[in-house]
């Protein structure tokens, strides 16, 4: 339980900001507003994550260790990432395979997807929930899945995206305010097998 939710807003995509990273902004900006949460936005297309090689968290950059910190930081977390070829992308899944169990362990954790067309809206949510089902973390039952037709002139319009949206963020900053971490039963096997 926290007194004042911390929410990162993780962008995972490569691609320059275009409409997803749009949509994020209107989202923690959003957030801001409904004192929600003091929010935190890291787009990877913005940062320089490197490559996951097996070594020690402290033998990365600055900018890796970094953004692990500020993942381990917040009291919750609301990822975002496009479908690139029926899954999220490899940027994404590389800062998560740096980021220590322990960052994302018991903490409560969003999925907004982004696809080119209302067909894909499986693919993120399903292979990412087990990536975060690997760490432990509290994923929120339902995401948001954004289309095209969701964007006027590159800005978030569609009513009920934003709607949604909003909705996602309250019940991360619930599920950060009301769950006792200790209550929540065993380490997931990953912390114990490390």
């Amino acid at each position: 339980m926290v007194d004042i939710v911390r929410l990162l807003i993780l962008v995972g995509a490569a691609t320059p900001p275009g409409r997803l990273a749009a949509a994020m902004s209107w989202t923690a900006e959003t957030a801001r507003a409904g004192g929600d949460a003091v929010v935190d936005v890291l787009n990877l297309a913005e940062a320089p994550i490197e490559t996951c090689d097996g070594r020690p968290l402290d033998r990365y950059g600055a900018a890796t260790r970094d953004a692990v910190a500020r993942i381990a930081a917040a009291s919750a977390v609301l990822i975002a990432a496009p479908v690139y070829r029926a899954s999220f992308p490899g940027v994404l899944k590389n800062l998560l395979d740096i980021t220590p169990v322990e960052a994302l362990q018991q903490k409560p954790v969003g999925i907004v997807a982004m696809g080119g067309s209302p067909h894909h809206y499986l693919a993120v949510d399903t292979q990412l929930r087990a990536v975060l089902a690997w760490f432990g973390a509290l994923v929120a039952p339902t995401g948001v899945y954004l289309t095209g037709t969701d964007f006027t002139d590159g800005q978030l319009a569609a009513e009920n995206a934003r709607r949604e949206l909003a909705a996602l963020v309250r019940a991360l900053a619930a599920l950060a305010r009301r769950l006792d971490p200790a209550e929540l039963g065993p380490p997931p096997l990953a912390a114990r097998f490390t």
